[in-house]
């Protein structure tokens, strides 16, 4: 059984850091539209609650509201950032900040209209004609960014398409790619530009259903498992603010991370001031003409928010649920609401702690229970679930959870798949890498934090060591801003420190930094993949924390020079992190070689980061979790 319960997006803003509402952004693009700098039809990117103002200010004061769009008219083509204050039913355009016409993302209506332009492209139609391809409303064009490969286009803001075909409405047109056709696209003004034509290859004729009986009947045997919460779930919501075993925070929704958690506290004590996934950059390794170019900075270029999914009850998210509805503004100008869009959930996990003292023949338990925060973003084929995870113990879990359809080449019958994998008739689907920016805007008993790299080392000391087994650990403190890699071999992890708190035993405060799912790049340092997302050449980073320094890989990576904006340029400064409001930026990463059992649809394989409490407390903080027993009135635990 699963029930739920709705934070809407409200009428009116309970807290300053709540996301935009619909009448607050209407107003806001209302007030850049009476400017009369936009032209008729402008397309926005997003809008943004400012934060900054948001955290200087009160309830009832004014709503900063950062706008980006693209302003194309007869006379040519801009692009604006403009702060927007809003005050009950007006608004003001503060200040406007012009931005390079090709570097705002490219919008789910501007990628509708890329893929109707080749549709109606005589030029796109000959190519497809020549596959036996004639009915082009069944085919797919996924409009991609160009990513450092715009070459001559490169003063233009331009897409390129991947190309699929279905064979009915109903099919799943990811299961048939369309080898060898790319279509260039102009974005302004919707002009496919070319066509190239790679030569052809047979489409797949094997069908990729993803619904129920697709290959063969459903498995026998499966009986129903409810999830149960008679007395209703142990959280309390106020608005956007949660309670929950001794955790508050507040949750967010942004146009490019999609979902935020803000100002998290355990028993009374800050732990973290902001946590949210930043970026997220694809790259894919292999040298084919459909492959080459992606390379894709998923939430700079596309923005999270839009590709949010809207969870269904029972399906996504199981038990007694709390939904946070969404908003996100739409390509030309319109609030879009997300029904659903974040899911809040209370889950057993097992066992917390445990001891059976075999003397007395006593045994004490306690069983786990965490709060998952989750929601789900799908980019044309690959689905992805962040599940932020709050534990009684004080500990905090990201869980990337990647699912989806594995992006495809057409490949001729008998050849070798060397960059990847055959996974059907015509088909191979490429090595390619998944790397996860996050952002921790850390608050470990406070404002003022510092970082510090921990390692194992065996103790060369003879005399310290005589049975050869003395391992101690070695604290290297990073005092100024910079990057490391993780390093299993050497037990390697963080710790983020409270540069004014101690415990009992005189050791700063902290919580420990874990990233256990890493890789590396493997692009030639003077490949595209390589210069265009330096960030991924690392897996900790660490900055002051800097209003103007928002995203890991850069504020406008569509376009951009490779590597002119990110982290790395940031951290040249050399600025000191000792004892700062401290930002960190740990990097997960996957290499996915694909397997056939992950053709036509993908099981999740997930990837995790850990926090947890290290010295923050001292002694176990869930010896108070009450014995499960005594609620149920026996003694069957102890």
């Amino acid at each position: 059984m699963s029930v739920c319960h709705t934070t809407a997006s409200p009428v009116l803003r309970s807290h300053p850091l709540d996301p935009p509402t619909t009448i607050e952004i209407n107003l806001a693009v209302d007030a850049a539209r009476t400017d009369g700098r936009l032209g008729e039809r402008p397309r926005f990117w997003g809008a943004t609650l400012d934060e900054e103002h948001a955290r200087r200010v009160v309830v009832g004061q004014a709503t900063g509201v950062l706008l980006t769009l693209v302003a194309i008219a007869t006379g040519g083509t801009s692009a604006w950032e403009i702060d927007v204050l809003v005050t009950g039913d007006k608004a003001e355009a503060a200040d406007w900040r012009p931005v390079d016409p090709r570097r705002p993302g490219i919008t789910s209506d501007e990628a509708r209209a890329a893929a109707q332009a080749c549709r109606d492209s005589e030029l796109f139609r000959e190519v497809m004609a020549r596959r036996g391809i004639h009915d082009v409303s069944l085919v797919m064009i996924d409009a991609e960014s160009m990513g450092g490969f715009e070459g001559e286009y490169a003063g233009r803001r331009v897409t390129w398409g991947t190309v699929w075909h279905r064979t009915e409405v109903e099919d799943n047109g990811y299961a048939r790619p369309v080898q060898g056709v790319v279509p260039i696209i102009d974005m302004n003004t919707m002009e496919v530009l070319e066509v190239e034509d790679h030569g052809v290859i047979p489409v797949s004729e094997e069908a990729g259903p993803l619904t129920t009986g697709g290959f063969g009947p459903d498995r026998p045997g499966l009986k129903t498992l409810d999830v149960q919460q008679p007395e209703g779930p142990s959280f309390s919501v106020d608005g956007w603010k949660v309670d929950w075993q001794g955790w508050t925070f507040r949750v967010g929704f942004t146009h490019r991370e999609g979902l935020v958690l803000y100002d998290l506290e355990f028993l009374g004590r800050s732990v973290l001031k902001r946590a949210a996934c930043n970026e997220m950059y694809v790259p894919y390794l292999d040298s084919n003409s459909t492959q080459y170019r992606k390379n894709f900075f998923d939430w700079g270029e596309y923005g999270a928010g839009p590709l949010t999914n809207s969870l269904a009850l029972g399906c996504d998210c199981l038990g007694v649920i709390h939904y946070f509805n969404g908003i996100h503004l739409g390509g030309y100008g319109e609030p879009v609401n997300i029904d659903n869009a974040i899911c809040m959930h209370e889950e057993d996990d097992s066992i917390l702690w445990k001891h059976n003292d075999l003397r007395r023949g006593v045994s004490e338990v306690r069983r786990s229970r965490r709060l998952i925060i989750s929601n789900f973003q799908t980019v044309a084929n690959y689905d992805y679930g962040f599940y932020w995870s709050l534990y009684q113990d004080g500990r905090i879990e990201l869980e990337v959870k990647l699912t989806g359809i594995l992006s495809a080449s057409g490949i001729n019958e008998g050849d070798e798949a060397p960059y990847g994998r055959i996974v059907a008739k015509n088909v191979q689907t490429p090595i390619h890498q998944h790397y996860f920016g996050i952002r921790l805007d850390t608050a470990i008993d406070g404002v003022n934090n510092r970082l510090v790299e921990e390692h194992a080392e065996t103790e060369p000391d003879p005399a310290l060591n005589p049975y050869g087994n003395a391992v101690r650990y070695v604290r290297e403190p990073m005092t100024v801003e910079g990057a490391q890699r993780n390093d299993p071999s050497i037990a390697r992890h963080w710790r983020i420190e409270s540069a004014d708190k101690t415990n009992r035993y005189g050791e700063p405060t902290a919580y420990r930094l874990a990233i256990p799912n890493t890789t590396r790049s493997f692009g030639l340092p003077e490949s595209v993949m390589a210069r265009r997302a330096p960030f991924i050449h690392q897996h900790v980073w660490a900055t002051p924390y800097d209003s103007g320094e928002q995203f890991i890989g850069g504020q406008y990576p569509n376009h951009a020079e490779p590597g002119d904006d990110g982290v790395h340029v940031w951290q040249e400064q050399q600025r000191s992190i000792d004892g700062v409001p401290l930002v960190v930026w740990p990097v997960l990463g996957v290499h996915h070689l694909p397997r056939p059992e992950q053709w036509p649809v993908m099981p999740v394989e997930a990837i995790h980061l850990v926090l947890e409490p290290d010295g923050f407390f001292d002694r176990n903080p869930a010896m108070d979790i009450p014995d499960p027993a005594a609620a149920r009135g026996d003694d069957c635990c102890s």
